[in-house]
């Protein structure tokens, strides 16, 4: 048998493929015990939770369901975990779905009114780059009660394969040493920085924005990042985002949607995490979307950022190799057993 059939084989979901949840679309998610050794977690300010945001919309629903089932399953405290889901207010009530899928989850909900955010969004060199949820995330410290002081983020197109706490842990422990700093992500200095602006950009006053950075700037993946909510808040970094979007609808000074402007606010001033959290790219370019490998090293979260999304492929015929690793935590209701009998055959 392959080593990969055998991998799934080994972690299937332990759900009846033929007994959809309620929703009618999903399956319920099997429950995962709490070791014994867990903190109380009573209350929703309790400082043990983990609080970690995801957005919600139709079409990168699936992704979320099987991210947040990703994390269930791999952490040993499933109720210190408190999610954050912010939907399109458009969308109607995918939170009734997350109910049905996840019966003993501990979640808020919150409506993200994306005329908020439309008349600053600029045309990207993807369409799905301009959708206003991507930039909800910016939101998220007046979005959550005061009392949450740091949340982790995560995309939609993305698994975890290592307990959350650990990336909890090491972010808490990034911003204890560098009190000034507002975002904990892993960083990527080998990447051509210069390529996510414009000559517009580099040839105008603006090339200067950067100069007084803590440390050179790089680039970072804004689909995985812990923030910490309070000096959010205490610096409006939502307000200087904004003023970015502004000017770039006015100067063309980046194309690549809700990116640059992170980058133009936090680039040089992060605490960087390992690589391990992000291996992002999985979803190949933003144009052709086609198959990648992973990067060498360890990997605690896989990240199809980029154009192909592994729920698309396989629902097109045509998945990569690497998106059978995600298919584990997929628990739309057309995933039966059948759906791997495939791998099965290599």
């Amino acid at each position: 048998m392959p080593m990969i059939a055998f991998f799934l084989l080994l972690f299937l979901p332990s759900v009846s493929p033929n007994t959809p949840g309620s929703s009618g679309t999903y399956l319920e998610a099997p429950k995962f015990p709490t070791a014994g050794d867990c903190p109380s977690t009573d209350g929703y300010c309790n400082p043990s939770l983990v609080h970690i945001a995801i957005t919600l919309d139709l079409h990168y629903l699936r992704g979320s369901i099987a991210a947040v089932h990703s994390i269930i399953r791999h952490t040993t405290c499933p109720e210190t975990l408190f999610f954050h889901f912010v939907a399109d207010a458009s969308a109607g009530d995918l939170s009734a779905i997350i109910r049905d899928v996840f019966p003993s989850l501990r979640f808020r909900a919150y409506r993200f009114r994306i005329g908020r955010v439309r008349r600053l969004i600029s045309s990207s060199v993807r369409s799905a780059l301009e959708n206003p949820l991507n930039y909800a995330r910016n939101y998220l410290a007046d979005l959550l009660e005061p009392c949450v002081r740091r949340v982790v983020y995560l995309d939609s197109d993305l698994i975890l394969i290592d307990d959350i706490r650990h990336l909890w842990d090491s972010a808490n422990a990034a911003f204890s040493d560098a009190p000034k700093a507002t975002i904990a992500a892993p960083e990527y200095c080998h990447a051509n920085f210069t390529l996510y602006f414009t000559d517009a950009f580099w040839n105008s006053r603006f090339k200067h924005t950067f100069e007084d950075r803590r440390r050179p700037p790089c680039y970072f993946n804004t689909g995985v990042m812990a923030i910490d909510l309070e000096r959010w808040r205490k610096m409006n970094y939502g307000l200087q985002i904004e003023r970015w979007m502004e000017i770039q609808k006015r100067v063309r000074i980046y194309d690549l949607g809700s990116l640059p402007p992170f980058l133009l606010v936090f680039a040089g001033e992060i605490e960087g995490l390992n690589h391990r959290w992000n291996q992002h790219g999985l979803g190949g370019d933003n144009v052709k979307g086609s198959c990648r490998g992973l990067h060498p090293g360890p990997v605690s979260i896989l990240h199809w950022s980029g154009k192909g999304k592994p729920w698309d492929r396989f629902d097109a015929g045509e998945p990569c190799f690497i998106d059978y690793l995600w298919k584990i935590y997929d628990l739309h209701a057309s995933s039966s057993s059948s759906s791997f009998s495939s791998i099965f055959s290599w």
